[in-house]
């Protein structure tokens, strides 16, 4: 890896994680586009690198202080990390057997639709 993409790899995590902690966003609306469009990755490698990032706790002290000001339901965040585990399974599983392209295509659908719904609520 050269100097340049190290540089360019942290800017996007730093970004994203502040994104993150600002509004609440996964992270990964923002590197998986980042790391297509910036850095030449496909859709599959994008999104593989994402969720290894984020196999550390990449969001605990921005969940950390959203705790401290009694901004969590510790339960609701149980629930959904137990079935995330087992949804992340299975979608990894069909995105494998899915055409990169296709892939792609649904990402960008996926981010209109949620773009259009926050925008009109």
């Amino acid at each position: 890896m050269t100097p340049l993409f190290a540089a360019g790899y942290a800017l996007v995590g730093l970004f994203a994680g502040a994104a993150s902690g600002l509004l609440g966003i996964g992270g990964a609306i923002l590197i998986i586009p980042a790391l297509i469009y910036f850095f030449g990755f496909d859709q599959k490698l994008a999104q593989g690198t994402t969720l290894m990032l984020m196999v550390p706790p990449v969001g605990l002290m921005a969940a950390l202080e959203y705790y401290k000001r009694g901004n969590v339901d510790l339960r609701a965040a149980a629930v959904i990390a137990l079935f995330f585990f087992a949804g992340g399974l299975l979608g990894a599983k069909l995105a494998m057997r899915l055409d990169p392209q296709i892939l792609r295509r649904v990402f960008a659908v996926f981010l209109m639709l949620v773009s259009v719904r926050m925008f009109l609520k």
